[in-house]
């Protein structure tokens, strides 16, 4: 009897130790090289694919969401914001907002997109979902406040400020905010450069996983 009760603990503490390894095993890191978009998309090909979904479906440069997307999350699919804190600073009291995944988007503006779009399946810690809704929000940018899609600094400051407070130039009051959009329209175009040096390529091999992978 003794020695059945110890199978089970150990079969129990296999379970309880190694598989939630296993499943941390299998999240999503972030690019090595998030400096070149190329480099991010040799290493994750299947990201290349729904980037170039989002740009047939939205019309929105490849460059300009993944700028932003880098920005806000650094790509990691399971970003926070900072955490809030009460009583002078002292004791920690939940997040500073719903914000959460690859594109930091919040719950009601994420709520709308589902509704809007019909993806009742999306998911904000999927790339795939995450940078179709970034491309949803610059497209609805351009029509709402008239702002180019390939403006990535004025596309920033309507996604960090909504249509809303960007029709109210509520960045004007947020000195650091314009500086954090100027370094995502630096790194829209960076990419945009690099993009242009291997995008045939990787249309080459989505052509080629798409009819013989």
């Amino acid at each position: 009897m003794f020695k059945k009760f110890k199978e089970v603990c150990k079969k129990s503490l296999f379970f309880v130790m190694v598989i939630p390894v296993a499943l941390t095993g299998c999240a999503t890191a972030p690019p090595k090289n998030s400096s070149n978009i190329c480099e991010i998309f040799y290493e994750k090909d299947d990201w290349y694919d729904a980037a170039a979904d989002v740009r047939d479906k939205w019309g929105v440069p490849i460059h300009v969401p993944m700028a932003m997307m880098y920005q806000e999350s650094s790509f990691r699919h399971d970003a926070l914001p900072p955490r809030d804190y009460i009583f002078f600073g002292l004791i920690p009291w939940g997040r500073v907002s719903s914000a959460y995944g690859y594109s930091q988007a919040k719950t009601p503006t994420w709520s709308d997109y589902v509704r809007e779009t019909g993806n009742s399946w999306a998911d904000r810690d999927e790339f795939e979902d995450a940078i179709d809704f970034m491309g949803w929000f610059i497209y609805k940018s351009n029509k709402v406040n008239g702002v180019s899609k390939w403006d990535a600094y004025s596309q920033y400051l309507n996604y960090h400020e909504g249509w809303g407070g960007y029709r109210r130039k509520s960045y004007n009051r947020k000195p650091w905010l314009k500086k954090v959009a100027g370094k995502v329209k630096a790194r829209s175009l960076r990419y945009a450069t690099q993009l242009k040096t291997c995008e045939d390529d990787l249309d080459d091999s989505w052509l080629w996983k798409l009819f013989f992978g």
